[in-house]
């Protein structure tokens, strides 16, 4: 039985984002382990008869120390544990675990990078970005490795880099949506059209100018419309918005915060338009949800953003930190019942063509496949 190590940040990640390929993987006759810092869901996990090695990755990367620690405790874990292949998820773990792969003489390695994330962002420090790219060339510069992007901007962009040859770079787009699970379901009729941004509460994802387009129309649609925020703050992300922060920028009850939302489907179902302004995405699970469930998506012209909508079919595209077309594409959807349930069905159409999780299942099996037949 060939054995699958598959390191991630941290559980709730592997659990929302990468579970259905692990357990399409044991399926298939590997071996599996997860390997990540446990937040107090290892349980749930191991429960899928999945096997779990604690690493406590700190995902501000502030602390060079700690990360070398992680590199050794990697190194000790591969040398230990021989694994046939080595899955990284998320350009942290893919960072650490590149080096520590390399140092135990592990070849049969692929790295899923779901977005170049806070440092590659458009405006960030030129330094810190040049000193990341000169730490993934230490990283990644092998004949072997494979990599998995979700977007083809990113793909572009890492092409250009030249680490690794080009039959090993792949498009995968997106961590999948189950069809099943996210069903299309018809606009439940109430009194206001219901705006929802599922996400982070990170400046990149585009918060602020959620907040402020839907402030800037309040007058007009404040009897129609509201505009919900639902996700968790996030204290370690450099981009984090503090729940003092938030608490002084929404506008109950027109604009509220709910927090983390585990049933996503449920709100989905009971909202009319998704919208995310991210500042960069690797490819969100977020709006492949929303198309699956038949919502309309409001969303930025930028990498990962735009694969999900086709301007005028199943949404819109804005420019990015443009609150104004944000606001203008808001009040028009608030106002325009029909367009929002067509946009809706050709979500639903999108999601069934381009962002099933059997297909992103049968692409992940096939490079598997391919790294243990090279």
């Amino acid at each position: 039985m060939s054995k699958l190590f598959l390191v991630v940040n941290v559980d709730w990640f592997f659990l929302s984002h990468r579970l259905p390929i692990a357990l399409a993987a044991q399926k298939a006759g590997y071996e599996v382990t997860v390997i990540a810092r446990d937040t107090g869901r290892r349980r749930e996990i191991e429960s899928h008869q999945l096997q779990f090695i604690d690493i406590p990755f700190d995902r501000s990367g502030s602390n060079p120390m700690h990360e070398i620690r992680c590199v050794l405790s990697l190194i000790g874990i591969y040398k230990k544990n021989k694994p046939d292949i080595i899955h990284h998820v998320t350009l942290k773990a893919v960072l650490l675990g590149c080096i520590a792969a390399k140092l135990a003489g592990c070849r049969r390695v692929v790295n899923a990078i779901s977005g170049f994330g806070y440092n590659f962002t458009a405006g960030r420090d030129g330094i810190k970005q040049k000193t990341v790219r000169n730490v993934m060339k230490l990283a990644f510069q092998s004949k072997h490795f494979h990599f998995i992007f979700q977007n083809p901007d990113d793909v572009r962009q890492f092409s250009g880099f030249q680490f690794v040859p080009e039959k090993n770079i792949h498009l995968i787009k997106g961590s999948g949506v189950d069809l099943n699970q996210f069903t299309y379901e018809k606009e439940i009729p109430k009194e206001k059209v219901r705006f929802i941004l599922p996400a982070r509460m990170l400046l990149d994802k585009g918060i602020v100018e959620f907040i402020n387009a839907a402030k800037s129309i309040k007058e007009q649609v404040v009897c129609k419309a509201e505009f919900i925020l639902a996700g968790d703050c996030d204290p370690i992300n450099l981009a984090g918005i503090s729940e003092d922060e938030l608490k002084a920028m929404i506008d109950p009850p027109y604009i509220q915060w709910i927090g983390f939302q585990k049933e996503m489907f449920h709100i989905y179902k009971e909202s009319d338009v998704v919208v995310l302004p991210s500042y960069r995405e690797g490819l969100p699970k977020s709006l492949i949800e929303a198309c699956a469930a038949g919502r309309p998506v409001i969303t930025t012209d930028t990498q990962g953003c735009r694969e999900c909508v086709v301007n005028g079919y199943n949404g819109y595209l804005v420019p990015v930190k443009n609150t104004q077309k944000l606001a203008q594409y808001m009040e028009l959807l608030t106002n325009d019942k029909e367009k929002r349930e067509q946009m809706g069905k050709n979500g639903r159409l999108l999601a069934e063509q381009e962002f099933s999780i059997d297909k992103v299942i049968e692409s992940h099996l096939s490079i598997y496949n391919t790294i243990l037949n090279s």
